[in-house]
């Protein structure tokens, strides 16, 4: 996982009630995500986040595998967002089938990041 995505991703798992687990996030380009997207999901077209899961909900002995997110940064505005974004859908959100929870859950992460992260780029200034 880039470096600079584990303290979002942390956040997320930890916003949606995850203790433990694994998971990994990959950067790819424009062809390895429509590829990827055309196979799993029947979408010829590159997109900006997947999100493929291997545990399901439930109790687990020990940390969850929860699965990867691979992140297109050509086809996405932010990067940290789209981490967010698929480590959520790693944790049993869907905003496809919601009523905005996942969303709202996203917002309410990044809105939290942005103030440290903004604060830790001012302390590096100095």
């Amino acid at each position: 996982m880039p470096p600079k995505l584990r303290e979002p991703v942390a956040a997320a798992l930890a916003a949606a009630g995850v203790g433990e687990g694994h998971l990994a996030v990959e950067l790819v380009d424009a062809e390895r995500i429509r590829e990827l997207n055309r196979e799993h999901r029947g979408k010829d077209t590159p997109t900006d986040v997947l999100a493929f899961p291997i545990d399901e909900l439930g109790p687990t002995a020990g940390p969850r595998e929860l699965g990867d997110v691979v992140i297109c940064p050509d086809h996405c505005s932010d990067v940290t967002e789209a981490a967010v974004h698929g480590a959520l859908h790693l944790c049993g959100y869907d905003h496809e089938v919601d009523d905005g929870e996942m969303l709202e859950l996203q917002c309410q992460i990044l809105g939290a990041l942005r103030p440290a992260a903004e604060a830790n780029e001012r302390d590096h200034r100095r």
